[in-house]
């Protein structure tokens, strides 16, 4: 029995009325979420930054050479307000983890691009955060994380339509 169990085992005492199973998985996809959000946090503040930063540092990562992207392209990766990721971009430009660059295609628009130190950091907190999730699943077979995977595909695949 974990937490999770005693939880669900006194609301059933309690509330013999409710279903109360859905506590049964959320509550645990809770919990496992402020596990991940811990790790992510380590991870990152290890080479200084913060979870949003490494959103938007990714996003240009995964774009593939030459890891530019627009401003409008990373506001749809990172679903944040056009306010939001210019005082983000300011930020990491700062930094010196990106930098702005006109649009050759349009005259009146700008790319950011990933920096050489942007790119080292990134991959640098990808690879250790990494660890740290191999870590949270380290419980679970191979084949177990694959059925984990595909349950929570089906499951949030309405959301990420909602989202799109």
């Amino acid at each position: 029995m974990d937490e999770v169990d005693r939880i669900v085992a006194a609301w059933r005492h309690e509330r013999p009325d409710l279903d109360v199973s859905p506590m049964e998985i959320l509550s645990r996809v809770s919990r496992l979420a402020r596990q991940l959000d811990l790790a992510r946090k380590s991870s990152f503040s290890d080479y200084g930054i913060e979870g949003w930063a490494f959103d938007v540092l990714s996003a240009l990562r995964r774009s593939g050479e030459p890891y530019q992207l627009s401003p409008s392209t990373l506001l749809q990766e990172t679903l944040v307000t056009s306010g939001t990721m210019t005082n983000r971009i300011d930020r990491l430009v700062t930094a010196g983890w990106v930098e702005r660059r006109p649009d050759p295609g349009d005259r009146r628009g700008v790319l950011v691009r990933l920096t050489a130190g942007g790119r080292a950091t990134v991959d640098s907190a990808l690879a250790d955060l990494l660890v740290k999730e191999r870590e949270i699943l380290g419980d679970l077979t191979p084949a177990g994380r694959r059925k984990l995977a595909a349950l929570l595909r089906q499951l949030s695949t309405g959301f990420d339509a909602d989202e799109g």
